[in-house]
């Protein structure tokens, strides 16, 4: 499915789904916005990385909410949390999902994965009042970790859902004070050697689709309050050690230095390079971190740790990036008489989402009189690792000025109520679409 904005039918079951998705409230999506905002370590902006009491809390509040409107709650040995509402069909059908993260880089802004988190919790409340019919069971998920700021590695808590991280890899992960996941998980009452329990069984479900902020300014500038994602990046995570020759900075020729850092600063516009050039239309490369010893004044730098974050919605070519960056920067360094150690962090490819959910949510959009575009994320997302067990979609809602990860993030509750419209609206379309599982339509694009 190529990008562009689309138009859909809207079938009866979207039509149906008028007068629920009419009761979404700006004002109370705003609330929630704020609520959440409140768990921080501290400003600027918002700071509750995975793992920590802060995100659990946050947690603890988003099931208390649900445990308010009477679903039922739980939470898995990843520390994932669910709320459901039971469908009035065949007990065996399975549930209809969404949801997003509670977790953030840190200095934050206040949207990024909560977003989708309160729409659900909208959603419900509107199911709930207005006592809506569903056949399928529906369930809201916050989902742990999803920000690969602390460990590297993305979307913990969907990938442990999805079977694509086990507790083997848990002890592989470690933070920058050298606190491997597992024990980031066992100090907040978690126990990683059962995560396996949290891999969700896909007999259990029927769909999943997430509401997110688009974290670009595509939806902006065209002046289109929804987008429909048909595609979600890959990302190749690489963290580069530079080993050179700390000495005095008076006292050491030019001619006689080892410059950890001069040749960091080189791998770095190598990367903007790399990813600028014809061969990569669409890659993008970005080093976000750069640690420096001794970090003193007077003295040349010895040693240079960074971080490397490859994306493209082309697989081939984000891990052929990714390796001629190494080899490339494996020249430079001998060239310049540095060693060079590289390590993969973290690996995910890039998929493309389904092509009859984002019709539903077409559809869905047509029914309400919303407009939609199609476009492809470049952001890695929790929808992304459910979709290989889970066929899923999602819903962008603007960014102003496409500001992240930052604590100029802002997206209007007037814009965050629409998607939320849709998001509800598409679920009681997919509730009428899909057939009973042994038939229901194939997942594939």
């Amino acid at each position: 499915m190529s990008a562009g904005t689309r138009e859909q039918p809207a079938t009866a079951s979207a039509r149906e789904a008028r007068e629920p998705a009419g009761r979404v409230d700006a004002g109370r999506l705003a609330g929630l916005i704020e609520e959440f905002a409140a768990l921080s370590e501290g400003g600027p902006g918002v700071t509750r990385p995975g793992y920590t009491e802060l995100e659990r809390r946050a947690h603890e509040t988003f099931a208390d909410h649900m445990r308010g409107l009477g679903l039922r709650v739980w939470s898995d040995a990843a520390g994932n949390t669910y709320a459901e509402r039971p469908g009035h069909g065949d007990p065996a059908l399975g549930a209809l999902g969404t949801g997003s993260h509670l977790d953030s880089v840190p200095g934050a802004g206040r949207f990024d994965g909560i977003a989708g988190v309160v729409a659900g919790m909208e959603a419900a409340r509107v199911l709930v009042e207005t006592e809506a019919a569903h056949a399928r069971p529906v369930r809201f998920v916050a989902f742990a970790t999803e920000e690969g700021a602390r460990f590297g590695q993305a979307c913990v808590g969907s990938r442990i859902a999805a079977g694509l991280t086990g507790a083997g890899d848990l002890g592989l992960l470690r933070d920058g004070t050298g606190t491997t996941l597992a024990q980031a998980m066992e100090g907040v009452g978690l126990d990683p050697a059962r995560v396996e329990e949290a891999r969700w069984d896909p007999a259990e479900w029927s769909a999943f689709v997430e509401l997110h902020i688009e974290q670009g300014n595509v939806l902006e500038s065209l002046g289109t309050p929804i987008g429909v994602v048909d595609a979600i990046s890959g990302s190749s995570r690489l963290r580069l050690t530079l080993t050179g020759r700390a000495s005095h900075t008076g006292g050491t020729p030019m001619h006689h230095r080892a410059d950890a850092l001069a040749a960091a600063a080189e791998c770095v516009l190598l990367a903007e390079r790399l990813a600028n050039d014809p061969r990569h239309r669409g890659t993008r490369a970005t080093v976000g971190r750069l640690d420096v010893a001794p970090g003193s004044i007077t003295t040349i730098p010895g040693e240079v740790t960074m971080s490397v974050d490859i994306r493209d919605v082309d697989s081939d070519r984000q891990r052929e990036t990714a390796a001629e960056f190494v080899a490339r920067s494996r020249e430079l360094c001998d060239r310049r008489g540095i060693g060079l150690r590289a390590e993969e962090l973290a690996d995910a490819s890039p998929v493309v989402l389904p092509v009859w959910i984002a019709d539903a949510i077409g559809g869905a959009c047509a029914a309400l009189g919303v407009g939609h575009h199609v476009l492809p994320s470049g952001a890695s997302h929790d929808s992304q690792m459910i979709n290989h067990i889970v066929p899923s979609g999602m819903i962008f809602v603007p960014s102003r000025d496409g500001l992240s990860h930052t604590p100029e993030e802002w997206t209007d509750p007037s814009d965050l109520a629409t998607g939320t419209r849709v998001l509800l609206a598409t679920l009681l379309e997919l509730d009428g679409l899909l057939a009973p599982p042994t038939t229901r339509p194939g997942s594939g694009a």
